[in-house]
């Protein structure tokens, strides 16, 4: 029997799952398959609609080495395997003559710890562990959780906190959840052999395709022991996203409460002399930390220099006689010694990388202001460290001995892929170098007919916006433009101020259009209300840039409040421009203008989610039409038919609505 061709795969397979067979997705897949024969790197940006999944499913099944597909969110894990993988393996055993297993894993803090469930939560303050059953009221939202979680623990195949539904407040699930550090091992634990997060582990050794996120291959990739099996393909999907998750993996951070949590811990473990070392210097740091720092700390302050060693010391001194010390009196000694070993390794390692002062590492102070204005105590402080670029730790650890393919609608800014190549740590497309990994780029475009389906309108006519000032002229615009959509908006704000402040007005202007805005529900009920109702609009920030997904005429006009750049304080950001100047480069266009361009990209794709859709992105700030950069932007998003004219656009906006609302009638009668 001959080898079945990658076009009768993909046919089968598209089949299977009840979808349409596309030009973009054939070339996809085409380009997958070369890319894993080869052992080459390939990005390709796949515009929504594609069906890019099977695209890079089909030919890695196909070639049958072992794969793992690293995603940004939830919703796509679970469409891989709840829909996308069971049906495609099912529609390919009879061509491929084997059925390819696959696993889901993720971090150990997802799956429910029975240690924690049935032996108790070790204590901060006192000596043991604590019944949380009993310690919480029964009647109390954090005591019912709990209920529900032991309830759950016994129905369970998976321990996997995203399959209880509905779920439980994050301080309910740390009650029966462990990090790696506080894990005791499967060999030491009374309750290894029943362990959820091993299983999973094993099912994921066992699979052909592994299916994780991009924060546990950042894990794998940044500490030394790997936590993915040995793998020949990986698949990284949702890759705009890459980067910074990888940033927020090998960003650590040092409050005075973590340090406080880590002295009570480790308190009743230690000889006096440790306890008393790590005491004083938490309360040295504590004090600092009540201080008014700048924002990045590009030299550490003496003082605070003279904390932090003192802090690295003591924790040192702990960290041996924490493992010198018994006391049989603590109940479940292991447990308790595990969890204050982890808290304290944690501040030590923070402290110390601080304290080692790299020139590739970015360290700045931060003071969180609550809702409603009033002082925060300290423990709204927080000393972070990041590192200044993850390129080449990504061109290191991502690039060797296996075959990358890296996906998402928005990889192609400004019209070629190198922006975000330069970003993992890739050199220009084509350039050769024996530290540089080969790869190519791929844009097998979208399936909608962008300047037939929507409008790219920039409000030239009004007044470049100024940092946090009144913006009168952009509400007025606002306002009229969702009463000639009759609502059926999406409203992406640079900053959250910005957001309340649009609905605040927009409700006491428009009273007949429902205003929801981020934040007062949560997400998932927020874009289910959205969708409902057509005369609804939605209000928000940053996951509203990505994270919504509703088709057809609840979504006809997009607004975004002004070109989303980093703000200028933002200790990071600002440090990756510097560097990049110093080095010769345009930093503004490097970073700035890179976060603008994948962010407008993202949220100028909210607006056609389906071949029917009709509408409008608007972009109510001149800059995108007055400045330079402004071609740069617009290359990075859809090819919508572009205007200036406030008047086309008012009527384009009428038309729309007045044809969804035939549609809507028509559908009723």
């Amino acid at each position: 029997m001959t080898q079945p061709s990658l076009p009768e795969l993909l046919h089968a397979a598209v089949t299977a799952v009840g979808g349409t067979e596309r030009p973009g997705q054939v070339a996809m897949a085409e380009a997958v398959a070369e890319a894993i024969d080869d052992g080459a790197h390939l990005l390709v940006q796949a515009g929504t609609g594609t069906g890019k999944s099977l695209g890079y499913l089909v030919p890695a099944l196909a070639h049958g080495e072992r794969v793992v597909v690293a995603t940004a969110t939830l919703a796509l894990q679970r469409q891989l395997v709840e829909r996308d993988l069971p049906r495609t393996v099912e529609a390919l055993h009879p061509l491929l003559r084997r059925r390819p297993e696959f696993a889901m894993l993720k971090g150990r803090s997802n799956y429910l710890c029975l240690h924690r469930l049935h032996e108790g939560v070790p204590q901060d303050e006192e000596e043991g562990l604590f019944d949380q059953f009993e310690a919480a009221a029964p009647t109390s939202k954090l005591g019912q959780d709990l209920l529900r979680l032991r309830d759950w623990s016994d129905e369970t195949e998976t321990g996997d906190r995203d399959d209880l539904t509905p779920g439980v407040s994050d301080r309910a699930w740390s009650q029966v959840s462990v990090s790696s550090r506080e894990c005791l091992g499967a060999t030491k634990c009374a309750y290894g052999a029943e362990c959820f997060a091993e299983a999973a582990r094993e099912r994921a050794k066992l699979a052909e395709v592994i299916v994780t996120n991009h924060a546990l291959l950042a894990i794998d990739a940044i500490e030394g022991a790997p936590v993915l099996p040995q793998h020949e393909v990986l698949i990284v999907d949702e890759a705009h996203e890459l980067v910074s998750r990888v940033t927020g993996v090998a960003t650590g951070e040092l409050t005075p409460g973590q340090v406080n949590r880590a002295v009570r811990r480790a308190a009743k473990l230690v000889n006096e002399k440790a306890a008393d070392q790590l005491q004083t210097a938490a309360e040295g740091f504590e004090r600092l930390m009540e201080l008014a720092l700048p924002g990045r700390l590009e030299e550490i302050p003496e003082d605070l220099g003279y904390a932090l060693m003192a802090l690295r010391d003591a924790c040192r001194t702990v960290i041996s006689a924490i493992g010198s010390t018994r006391d049989k009196s603590v109940q479940d000694e292991d447990a308790v010694r595990k969890q204050a070993l982890a808290s304290v390794e944690s501040v030590h390692d923070v402290a110390e990388r601080i304290t080692n002062g790299s020139e590739w590492d970015v360290v700045w102070y931060e003071r969180h202001e609550p809702r409603g204005g009033a002082a925060y105590r300290h423990s709204g402080a927080s000393l972070r460290v990041a590192p200044m670029s993850v390129s080449g730790l990504l061109r290191e650890k991502l690039f060797t001995d296996r075959s990358v393919v890296l996906t998402s609608a928005t990889l192609k800014l400004g019209g070629d892929f190198n922006g975000v190549g330069a970003s993992l740590g890739l050199g220009p497309e084509g350039a050769e170098g024996d530290d540089l990994p080969q790869w190519k780029g791929v844009d097998v475009g979208s399936p909608f007919d962008y300047p037939r389906q929507g409008i790219l309108y920039v409000a030239k006519h009004l007044a470049r916006p100024a940092r946090d000032g009144d913006r009168k002229d952009m509400l007025d615009e606002l306002t009229e433009l969702i009463q000639a959509a009759g609502g059926r908006t999406l409203g992406l704000f640079s900053s959250m101020r910005g957001a309340q402040l649009a609905a605040e007005e927009l409700r006491s202007r428009i009273p007949e259009y429902p205003i929801l805005l981020q934040g007062e529900e949560t997400l998932g009920e927020l874009i289910k209300n959205f969708a409902a109702d057509p005369r609804t609009c939605l209000l928000g920030t940053l996951s509203l840039w990505q994270g919504v997904d509703v088709p057809g005429p609840s979504c006809q006009l997009v607004v975004m409040d002004k070109i989303p750049f980093p703000r200028p304080d933002d200790p990071l950001m600002s440090a990756r421009q510097k560097a990049v100047e110093e080095a010769g480069g345009n930093g503004f266009m490097a970073v700035a203008a890179t976060h603008a361009a994948l962010l407008m990209a993202q949220g100028a794709g909210r607006l056609v989610r389906a071949s029917g859709d009709r509408g409008v992105v608007a972009v109510l700030d001149p800059r995108l039409a007055t400045a330079r950069y402004g071609s740069y932007l617009k290359a990075s998003m859809p090819d919508f038919w572009y205007t200036t004219d406030r008047n086309q656009v008012r009527k384009s906006l009428a038309a729309i609505d007045a044809a969804a609302k035939q549609t809507e009638a028509a559908a009723t009668e």
